[in-house]
């Protein structure tokens, strides 16, 4: 199980949204690369970077900041965020990033998801954000008619390394993760299965830890870290004393 520290960028700065509003994002840290350091200080294996405006955009927005992170810093990134094409998923892998996550594509370009996961076997992650039950896309501002399950299943035999999920609801409103939807989600495919969304304090990272979760192969904390409701250095002692005794 990996803890997945949060970087969303907007604008070229550290913001955490509520439930994927951009007017309502929190700035917490000027500068990506000082926080990218932060967590690398702090014990984090594996960070997991967003780039808010290219959601929207449809295409890389916030490149600079997410280049100076990968210049400076060398933990492992996941990168999501305005990945829409091939040349889009080339180019950041090229550049570094350990793997890409493809949105908005993956509901309406499966086919990309698939040539791409093919191409860079174990590099492509799928994020699967839903509200109701439904997959939100364009950057959350809208929402399909496919539930997360369905676009999973379309994946079962493509190789992609992850599906995040996302529960929208939850997300930045520190109510705890949504474990019950995510665990029926991991429980319903071969897919490993990332959590995502509320992530609030240490009692999620025990809930994580408890047998029902096992097929989980991580999850993503942001706001609780900003503000301190999490202690990382707790939190992922919990997590190394859990793999040491698996």
């Amino acid at each position: 199980m990996i803890l997945f520290p949060a970087i969303d960028l907007k604008s070229g700065q550290c913001v955490r949204l509520e439930q994927g509003d951009m007017a309502r994002a929190t700035v917490f840290n000027l500068d990506p690369v000082e926080q990218a350091r932060a967590f690398a200080a702090q014990g984090f294996e594996y960070l997991h970077v967003v780039d808010l405006d290219g959601a929207f955009a449809g295409k890389p927005v916030n490149a600079d900041a997410v280049e100076r992170v990968l210049k400076n810093v060398t933990l492992p990134m996941q990168l999501g965020g305005g990945i829409r094409d091939l040349k889009t998923v080339e180019a950041w892998l090229g550049k570094g990033v350990a793997r890409v996550i493809i949105g908005t594509a993956a509901v309406r370009d499966p086919v990309l998801v698939k040539e791409a996961a093919k191409a860079f076997p174990g590099r492509v992650a799928v994020g699967l954000d839903a509200r109701d039950g439904k997959v939100a896309v364009e950057g959350w501002a809208a929402t399909s008619e496919v539930t997360a399950l369905d676009i999973a299943r379309r994946f079962e035999d493509a190789g992609i390394a992850a599906i995040i999920f996302t529960d929208i609801a939850r997300d930045g409103l520190l109510k705890g993760l949504n474990l019950d939807a995510t665990i029926a989600l991991a429980d319903s495919i071969s897919i490993p299965v990332i959590a995502s969304g509320g992530f609030a304090s240490i009692v999620d990272v025990k809930a994580l830890l408890q047998p029902r979760a096992k097929k989980l192969a991580g999850a993503i904390a942001g706001r609780a870290l900003y503000d301190g409701r999490l202690d990382p250095v707790e939190a992922l002692k919990l997590i190394h004393a859990a793999r040491a005794a698996a």
